[in-house]
C-alpha cells in the first residue's frame, strides 16, 4: 500500500508530497518537530507531545498551523491512512513560506505542516533491546537551547554517523565538565551499584523528553529512587546500568560505553523492569 502525507490541509502520497522551495524550515531549519509512538494502534503520550509542541513553537513565536484538536485527529487520520498499527507518526511544524529574509516573514505568513507515518516492526524493537546497544560519547558542540525540539538536527547527524561508524547504536554528547548531556537522539540514564536511577536533570541542556518524563513515573510504580543530576561519563563506565530512552526507543539498555563493558554487558534487569512497565503508565489514544 503507498504511504500517505498530509501537508497543509491535503492528503497526498507521500512519493509526490512536498513543500515550497522558499518554506523556512528548508532555508533556515526554523522548525520544530515532534515524533509520537504508535503502539498497538494506539499513540501514545499525546497529550504531553502536543504540550512539548505547544512550549516549542512558543519558545520561537510561532503560531499553531492548526487547531490543536485538529491536529490530534491529523495524526490519528494519518496513522488511519497509512495502516499503522506499529510505528511512529512524525509532525512538523514550520514558519511557513515567505521570500528568503533571516527576520520572520510578514505577519499572517500562514505555518507550515506535515504530518507522516510509518511502521516498525515491533519484533525488531524487542530484539534490539534484548540484545542492547553500545554508546560512543562525542563533544557536545550543540547550540544552547536543546531543550526546544527544532529541526535542526546537523550535530546530531554528525554524530549518529560517528557512532554507525564505530558499531554503536547511539552517541552520547558529553559537555565541557566531562558530563553526559543525553543522546543524538534519546535520553541517558545510568543504574548506579546500589539501585538509584540516575538521569540529568531537564534544563536547557537536553530535551525533556516526553517518555522521559512517563518513565520518571513508571520508576516511581517500582519504587525506585531517582535522581535528576548529571553524571559523568567515569560514572556511567562503572554504574550497573545504562540506558536510553526515547518515544520510538522506549527504553533501550546501553551495554558499552566506549568499548567498554557497562556491568556484565548485558541489558539490565532495572532498564528491562522500566521497559515493561511503560505501557501500563504511558497515556494510549485510539489511531
Amino acid at each position: 500500500m503507498p504511504r500517505i502525507a498530509y501537508v497543509n490541509g491535503r492528503y497526498l502520497p507521500h512519493a509526490r508530497a512536498g513543500i515550497h522551495v522558499e518554506d523556512r524550515g528548508y532555508q533556515f531549519a526554523d522548525g520544530v518537530y515532534e515524533v509520537c509512538q504508535i503502539a498497538g494502534g494506539t499513540i501514545i503520550d499525546i497529550t504531553r507531545h502536543l504540550d512539548r509542541l505547544d512550549r516549542s513553537l512558543g519558545e520561537l513565536r510561532m503560531s499553531w498551523p492548526i487547531a490543536r484538536r485538529a491536529l490530534e485527529a491529523v495524526i490519528a487520520e494519518t496513522a488511519r491512512r497509512n495502516r499503522v498499527r506499529d510505528g511512529m507518526v512524525y509532525i512538523q511544524v514550520t514558519r511557513g513560506a515567505a521570500p528568503r529574509d533571516h527576520v520572520f516573514p510578514p505577519e499572517g505568513t500562514r505555518p507550515s505542516l506535515v504530518v507522516t507515518a510509518k511502521r516498525i516492526d515491533p519484533a525488531k524493537a524487542e530484539a534490539r533491546a534484548a540484545a542492547g546497544v553500545k554508546v560512543v560519547t562525542v563533544p557536545d558542540n550543540r547550540w544552547q537551547r536543546v531543550d526546544i525540539k527544532t529541526v535542526g538536527l546537523l550535530p546530531n547527524v554528525l554524530a549518529r554517523q560517528q557512532a554507525k561508524e564505530a558499531g554503536a547504536g547511539e552517541a552520547w554528547f558529553v559537555d565541557a565538565q566531562g558530563m553526559v548531556t543525553e543522546g543524538a537522539a534519546t535520553n541517558a540514564w545510568i543504574v548506579t551499584g546500589d539501585g538509584r536511577l540516575v538521569t540529568r536533570h531537564a534544563d536547557f541542556s537536553i530535551l525533556r523528553g516526553v517518555t522521559r518524563t512517563t518513565l520518571l513515573e513508571a520508576a516511581a510504580r517500582l519504587g525506585l529512587t531517582v535522581e535528576e543530576r548529571a553524571f559523568s561519563v567515569d560514572e556511567a563506565r562503572e554504574a550497573a546500568e545504562a540506558f536510553i530512552s526515547g518515544a520510538t526507543t522506549v527504553v533501550t539498555p546501553v551495554i558499552a560505553i566506549d568499548g567498554a563493558p557497562v556491568g556484565d554487558g548485558r541489558p539490565g534487569k532495572t532498564a528491562l523492569a522500566l521497559r515493561a512497565t511503560f505501557f501500563d503508565v504511558a497515556e494510549k489514544m485510539p489511531a
